[in-house]
């Protein structure tokens, strides 16, 4: 049966090659995590990993680095500011970072193409990338590999069986946004359905996980689709134009973070009465719902980029550390948080747009003892030694 959602799902996207994934051997998951697992885009590789036994070319310290394809949003920044400024210092302490290079390639595939190879030819030890075409890179991973440079992609995946995945599972992700917004709106009404950026693994994944959602409640009907590309300032252009010129009620905004705060101005702006909208983390937003505690139940956290950042940035050094990935894609579910969170991170003052986050509590996105159980030989990577 499960089998057969998923040929469904493949066919609903078009992913020609979804039949080899699906008959994949899986990887070995720990226990406790295997909920993470259920509902996983066919394409994601979740097989043995191909690192298990990787060892760098050279011991510490270590050039890591980060190959980005985009730098236009809150959640990119924070990313940035975690790697340089909160985790770097601390590793470049300890010895075993030198370097982090860092390029941005704007969302262009052949551009980030270049800029991995250049790191390669220049000698990077690892390769981190976030958010990725899911293809479009593969061959550059290859390349990346054979110079025994391991690739580690974050908040997205890519297909290539050489890279190893620290990634949400977005197709549960959308598929737990689609179901809690169908019954924050009572089972019916019209949904629009703000997506990321169509053709990035993350985005085409939640939009996947979502429709699946509300395909169980034949009340509730998606009547438009808007791109927001992750940015709340276009995000609120492209709802402003829809709410314009489609007059019919809107019960509900199925809404991809990071377009969530834009979402909410482009309906407060229309005069529209306010309607349930999916909240993913942006400080902004929570502030909003800080000053309207019945703005909505609850939310969650789907790609917090602080917890990302140092998932993403754990993962590399413990390959380079040669502790040895179990499975190829280290997956992570998403956790809700209340209107009780939101009152504890944000003053009532709150700055209304502010590009700050709420993240999860303290570690609980993937912490240590989660992480070791991913690993055949696992150590904190901060105080490994040699």
């Amino acid at each position: 049966m499960k089998a057969l959602l998923q040929l469904a799902l493949a066919a609903s996207i078009g992913i020609a090659c979804a039949l080899p994934a699906i008959a994949a051997e899986r990887g070995p998951v720990p226990e406790g995590q295997k909920a993470a697992y259920e509902r996983v885009d066919p394409q994601l590789p979740i097989g043995p990993s191909p690192l298990v036994n990787f060892k760098p070319r050279k011991g510490p310290p270590w050039r890591i680095g980060y190959a980005s394809n985009y730098a236009g949003n809150g959640w990119r920044a924070a990313i940035m500011d975690e790697f340089t400024n909160k985790l770097l210092p601390k590793y470049k302490a300890a010895g075993l970072v030198s370097d982090f290079v860092v390029t941005q390639s704007e969302l262009k595939d052949t551009v980030q193409i270049q800029q991995m190879r250049q790191m390669v030819d220049d000698g990077v030890d690892a390769i981190i990338i976030c958010c990725s075409n899911v293809t479009a890179l593969n061959q550059t991973i290859e390349y990346a590999h054979d110079k025994g440079v391991p690739v580690i992609s974050f908040s997205g995946y890519v297909t290539s069986p050489l890279a190893i995945n620290a990634t949400e599972n977005a197709v549960q992700n959308g598929y737990i946004a689609g179901e809690w917004l169908a019954k924050e709106m009572g089972g019916k009404g019209n949904i629009l359905l703000v997506s990321g950026i169509p053709g990035m693994a993350t985005s085409d994944s939640f939009d996947l996980g979502a429709k699946e959602a509300l395909a169980d409640h034949p009340d509730v009907k998606i009547v438009g689709n808007v791109a927001g590309n992750w940015t709340d300032q276009v995000a609120q252009v492209e709802v402003q134009k829809f709410l314009a010129t489609n007059p019919q009620q809107i019960d509900g905004i199925l809404a991809q973070s990071s377009n969530e705060n834009g979402v909410l101005n482009a309906v407060r702006q229309s005069g529209r009465e306010m309607m349930p909208i999916v909240l993913g983390g942006e400080a902004s937003a929570a502030c909003f719902w800080r000053n309207t505690p019945n703005f909505v139940s609850k939310s969650f956290h789907f790609w917090p980029p602080r917890a990302d950042a140092r998932l993403a940035w754990d993962v590399t050094l413990r390959i380079l550390e040669g502790q040895g990935p179990k499975n190829q894609s280290i997956l992570r579910q998403a956790l809700p948080y209340t209107i009780e969170d939101v009152n504890a991170a944000l003053p009532k003052d709150c700055n209304p747009n502010s590009t700050d986050w709420i993240e999860p509590k303290g570690d609980d996105w993937a912490n240590s003892a989660v992480l070791d159980a991913f690993f055949e030989r696992p150590h904190d990577p901060l105080s490994w030694k040699p």
